[in-house]
Order: C-alpha cells, then structure tokens, then sequence
C-alpha cells in the first residue's frame, strides 16, 4: 500500500514487440481509436463504392457527356497533385469537382438525371484514373468517397424528387441552400478527419476534432465555395462554366505546392541544424527527434492547434543548439541535472541561435524559456521542458522510464506542470511515437 501522501504509481510498463522500447499499458481502448476505426471507416467508404458501381452498372450511366466532363475534372485535379503531401488537402481542383458534381442539379437549364450513386461512381473512377502510377493514400480516398456520397445523398433526391424545383437556380434561397449543405458536409468531413487523425495518432478526439473545424476556414472553404459556385455556373451557363473555374484552382494548386516545398526545406534546414549537436557529440543520437515526436504528441494529447505543434516540434529539434557553447560536451547530452543558472545560459544562446534560422519567433521563446519555473512559460516551452527531461532521465540506466516519470511528479511544485506530466503519462500509456523520419 502507499503511505498517504505519496505521488501517484506511475502506470506499469511492458516491451513493444520487436524493439524493446518499454511503454505503459492500460489505457482505454475505444471504437475511434486504433486500426478498428479505420477499419471502421475504410469499410463504409468501401460499401458505398462497392454499391455505387453496381447501382451504375445495372441503370447505366446517365447524362454520360456529364460524367465525362467532371471526371475528366477530377482526374485533373489528382493528377495535378504531388507527392509526398503535407498539406491538407494537395488537390483542390479535383475536390472542388467532387462538390460541384454532387450539387448539380441543371446544366444549362436542363435537369440534370444522374443520382447519388453516379456521383460516387464517377468520383471514384476519376480518383483512381488521375492517380495512376501513385495512388491516393487510403484514407484521403476514402474521405473523398464519403464526402462526395454524403453531398450527393442530401442533395439529389431532393432534387428529382422535385422539392427544390419551386426555387430555379438563380434564386438566392437555392444558393443559400446549397451553403447549408456545404456546411453540413463540411462537418461530416471533419467529423470522419478527426476520427482518423485520433486513430493514427492519438490523443482526445475532442481537440482533434476542434483542430479540424479551426482548418475549415482555410483552403476548405475555398474548395467548397468554388464547387457551390461551379454547381450554379453550370446550371446556367452549361458545362462551359467547368474550363473558367479550373484555372483558379490550379494556381491555387500550386501555390499550396509552393508553400509546402518551402516549409519541407525549413524543417530539412531545422533538422540538419538540430543534428550538429549530435554530430560534435554534445547530444546522444536521436535525442532531439525522439524529443520532438513525443512533444507532438503530448501536445496533441492538450489540445494544442497545429501551429502551436508545429511551434513545440521546432523548438524540440533545437532545443539543445546552446550546447555547443560549451567547451566540453555534458554527461550523456542531459541538461535537466544541471544547475538553473547553467541551464538559463545554454537557453538563451540557443535561441540566440535559433532567431538566426528564420523561423517563427514563438520558437526562439520556447528554446529560451526552457530553464523558467513552468508558471513562467508558455504552454509550448512546458511541453518541450517535460518532455527533454523524460527522455533525458529515461536514457539513464539508473533511472529508467518508470522512475523518470516519477521524477517529474515529484518535481510538479516548480519545474513541470502537472497537465503536461500526466498527459506524457497518458501517450506513453499508449505506446511511445515513433521519431520523425526514422
């Protein structure tokens, strides 16, 4: 038993099968998380294929000049797509005609007669057709399948079943309508997002799922806009309207190809910088990776948003740069058992050192602010300041992981906070994360 008082056991721990690496066990397990939930969601989105070609098989494709033209969209927005991806989504084109063909409800002042099952039929064909020689990762895939089928669902039979024909479509209702649809597959995008992120990553699905919403404003509601407006275009213009709309798009396509070439070169620059100090011997191998992806992860495991991760990954990668400062390297590259005057000199010339890379100034703050009292500190620099001292104790024989996360309890009075040491506990709970690029 534990005499009253005592800081509470830290959870038991067992062997990953195959590296040895010890993880704490006994975290809950739920529907959402793990690969049950993509399972869960690779399924549905398989049905709903599955049942979409059968149903277009058997009645046959309608309006097949239609199709053609939104799938030859599609397909050209995929193709446009680059690999690897690190935005959220790299193919606004094909997206956008994903939404457009879900919402068409005239062309040129005709009905238009396909259902819900062409449009999925059509998206997936298209999908699959653009990303020929690459092909889409499964989950994006599936959530394209989904979105175009939940669109599509809500919004043709209403359609042929005659309920929006009191409102043609010029009329402001039916454009307000079809908002009010955007939004709700918007939602449910974000919904099926926020379980997959949770069940590759983990953390609480409520700050995933927040995360998710706070993204939708951006290049989200880019997309769906456009669609809403190429839905209306076509159904006055005729499909001469799908030309004038792509090109926007495209460049909109590689712009975010752009930025994100710019944002892989300065983690390359961050992360070749992060890896002096083990190169000069100041630091062990993999420290400032291992650091950074268990940062992430706690901080998911917070709420924190994706710039504040980006921010706690940053400055984990750096965090040691003032070591080499130091005319001899420290016992095993830790800093956590120095004294806090010694500590405070090795963080300020480090994030002397990181304002010189060009990267956010919130960054330069956390590696500065590493040897504060955690009151003191941003809630970024408290993430980056337990977690180094986990991976710094846990890589001491003496210690081992157990005992170091029973030194951060203990050490919750002044140096770490007791939210960010408990949500370290709960992601080791679930099995440390793999670093980054290992």
């Amino acid at each position: 038993m534990r005499a009253p008082g005592a800081p509470p056991r830290p959870p038991r721990q067992d062997r990953r099968p195959g590296d040895g690496t010890p993880t704490c066990q006994g975290a809950p397990r739920t529907w959402w998380t793990g690969p049950r939930a993509v399972r869960g969601v690779h399924g549905a989105a398989g049905a709903a294929a599955l049942g979409a070609l059968a149903w277009t098989a058997w009645r046959g494709v309608a309006q097949p000049h239609v199709a053609l033209a939104y799938g030859v969209l599609i397909a050209l927005g995929e193709a446009a797509r680059r690999r690897p991806a690190a935005a959220r989504d790299t193919a606004p084109l094909g997206s956008a005609g994903t939404l457009a063909y879900a919402l068409l409800g005239e062309i040129g002042g005709e009905p238009a007669s396909h259902g819900a099952p062409q449009v999925v039929a059509v998206v997936l064909g298209a999908t699959l057709a653009g990303a020929v020689g690459r092909p889409p990762a499964l989950d994006r895939l599936a959530r394209r399948v989904l979105n175009a089928g939940f669109a599509a669902t809500c919004f043709q039979p209403l359609h042929a079943c005659g309920v929006l024909g009191r409102w043609p479509a010029h009329s402001p209702y039916y454009a307000l309508f079809l908002l009010l649809l955007l939004a709700l597959t918007a939602l449910c995008d974000a919904v099926v997002a926020a379980v997959l992120t949770r069940a590759r990553a983990g953390g609480a699905y409520g700050p995933v799922l927040r995360e998710e919403l706070r993204a939708l404003p951006g290049i989200g509601s880019v997309i769906g806009a456009t669609g809403v407006v190429m839905a209306l275009a076509v159904a006055a213009a005729g499909l001469w309207a799908l030309p004038v709309f792509c090109l926007p798009l495209l460049v909109t396509q590689l712009s975010l190809h752009r930025y994100e070439a710019v944002r892989a070169t300065r983690r390359q620059t961050i992360a070749s910088l992060a890896r002096a100090t083990e190169i000069a011997g100041y630091t062990p191998a993999g420290h400032a990776r291992r650091v950074a992806a268990l940062g992430r992860a706690v901080g998911r495991e917070l709420g924190l948003s994706r710039a504040e991760l980006t921010v706690v990954e940053y400055a984990a990668l750096m965090h040691d740069v003032g070591q080499l400062s130091l005319t001899e390297p420290l016992p095993a590259g830790a800093t956590e058992p120095l004294p806090a005057e010694q500590r405070r000199r090795i963080a300020m010339l480090g994030g002397a050192v990181v304002r010189q890379t060009g990267v956010p100034p919130e960054v330069a703050l956390v590696v500065e602010r590493q040897a504060d009292p955690y009151r003191d500190q941003p809630l970024t620099a408290r993430v980056v300041r337990t977690v180094n001292a986990y991976d710094d104790y846990a890589a001491d024989p003496a210690c081992g992981p157990l005992r170091a996360l029973e030194r951060l309890r203990l050490a919750t009075a002044h140096d770490h906070e007791p939210r960010v040491v408990e949500a370290l506990a709960t992601v080791l709970a679930r099995g440390r994360p793999a670093p980054s690029g290992s």
